[in-house]
């Protein structure tokens, strides 16, 4: 999640977001990822991919990528939240690409302390819209872990700390710099990474010996995404005022007006997020497992 108005992990807000999640994320990443995936399954065998999805809210991400990828699969869903748990095991695909089998296990509690033992079974972690809500030392404890246990890594949707509003308004630099402020925020005795966590991932993950790609995934919000569009405005002026209260009278007015604008299709948004993805620098030969 990287802002709402509403709870941060509403599944009313997951719902919204999910088609525009679909069309962002960057299928260019896909293919180096089958590749590596397929090396691992040496002879042409099918031993199964366990993947393991963190912060996976009601599971968007599987839904998207699952289909995507062949041969068996074992998901293995990690979140704080059971019930978003229950629904994203309910709703996860039940066949890969080519017909695959794939089966889904949860896993209730903290996704930031995984150890390269506990995953030493995956061929893949993956999530979407978290790393930005890590610290950096989360990140670097993930990069180690991923990097003992031979996975590839894809993270998905993290803001990138740049927003463009079609019309311009004389208000839209100072609110975009307010909520970055707020996406680094200290939160619970943590310093969130917010738009400076792809730069961090892509260090430590090349530090740990991985080969990195990072690509662009920006939302792309224009009339037919409105109701997104107008939930996504609340959260950001919202997050903005919260960090500068002075802006509080200005982003008031400014809000009212970007709303009637989108009510009237007359508003378009572009908010920039970007995919990473991690690859081992050798494939293991060993097999996977539920």
């Amino acid at each position: 999640m990287t802002v709402t108005g509403a709870p941060r992990y509403a599944p009313e807000w997951l719902a919204l977001r999910e088609a525009a999640d679909a069309a962002a994320r960057a299928p260019e990443l896909l293919a180096p990822l089958r590749d590596h995936l397929a090396a691992g399954r040496p002879g042409g065998g099918q031993p199964v991919l366990v993947v393991r999805d963190l912060g996976c809210g009601t599971g968007s991400m599987g839904r998207w990528l699952a289909p995507r990828l062949s041969g068996p699969q074992h998901w293995v869903l990690h979140d704080h939240d059971p019930g978003l748990l229950a629904l994203a095991a309910s709703r996860l695909p039940r066949t890969g690409s080519d017909g695959g089998r794939i089966t889904v296990t949860t896993r209730q509690g903290d996704v930031g302390r995984l150890t390269g033992a506990e995953l030493a079974d995956t061929g893949l972690v993956t999530a979407s819209a978290l790393l930005d809500l890590l610290t950096r030392e989360e990140v670097d404890r993930l990069a180690a872990a991923c990097a003992d246990a031979g996975c590839a890594v894809l993270l998905a949707l993290s803001v990138a700390g740049r927003v463009e509003l079609t019309p311009a308004d004389p208000l839209d630099g100072a609110l975009g710099g307010a909520f970055n402020d707020h996406q680094r925020r200290m939160e619970h005795g943590r310093r969130l990474l917010g738009p400076d966590a792809v730069a961090a991932a892509r260090e430590v993950f090349t530090a740990r010996g991985m080969t990195v790609r990072v690509r662009s995934s920006p939302w792309r919000l224009g009339p037919a995404q409105s109701a997104l569009t107008a939930e996504w405005l609340r959260g950001w002026v919202g997050a903005a005022r919260e960090q500068r209260p002075d802006l509080a009278p200005r982003a008031t007015a400014y809000l009212r007006r970007r709303l009637e604008a989108c009510e009237a299709g007359a508003l378009s948004v572009v908010v920039h997020h970007a995919d990473l993805l991690a690859l081992p620098a050798a494939v293991r030969t060993g097999g996977g497992g539920a």
